[in-house]
């Protein structure tokens, strides 16, 4: 029986360490089709999204990224860029202001995709600028694409992990702040 999307939302955690399983290529597409399937401001779906199975180059990441460790044990990651700039109907080219929106709405969707179908992903920023620097160098990154996060994918060491509950009612404002 599956989840229903709340009780994916609800389930969903940061997973840093993984089994050597490989990720299929059929549970690959699923959660791109997911990331594309967000939401973007007047749905210009600025996002690439870069997908890393070599070994190499997930240990080179995992080597320069301090926050990205448990890549050097992950078998798949997915990087989450977007085009930061448009070029308009009059050929004008403006700064795209809501590409990390548009790319974090697209990362919710693939973290959520990830824990409906049995994967472990977590979230590592990649939009600094130590970090992005690294990543475009590593992965060869030119232009006015941006990456905003690398994300390590994997089947879960520890299936029996646990979701943080994040529920604090003291956040909640009515009407007014």
């Amino acid at each position: 029986m599956s989840k229903s999307a709340i009780e994916v939302i609800a389930s969903r955690k940061s997973v840093r360490s993984y089994t050597d399983e490989p990720v299929s290529d059929g549970d690959i597409e699923i959660l791109l089709r997911a990331a594309m399937a967000a939401p973007s401001a007047k749905n210009r779906q600025p996002w690439e999204f870069i997908v890393v199975k070599d070994r190499a180059t997930l240990d080179a990441l995992a080597g320069r990224l301090k926050h990205a460790k448990m890549l050097a044990q992950a078998p798949l990651a997915i990087v989450v860029c977007a085009e930061t700039m448009l070029t308009l109907q009059d050929g004008e080219v403006v700064e795209n202001n809501f590409w990390e929106q548009d790319a974090a709405a697209a990362t919710e969707n693939l973290l959520l995709a990830a824990e409906a179908i049995g994967l472990g992903a977590v979230w590592t920023a990649a939009s600094d600028p130590e970090r992005s620097a690294t990543v475009c160098e590593i992965l060869g990154i030119t232009g006015t694409v941006k990456p905003l996060c690398v994300i390590p994918i994997g089947h879960p060491a520890n299936p029996c992990e646990q979701p943080k509950d994040k529920w604090k009612p003291e956040k909640i404002h009515w009407n007014r702040w």
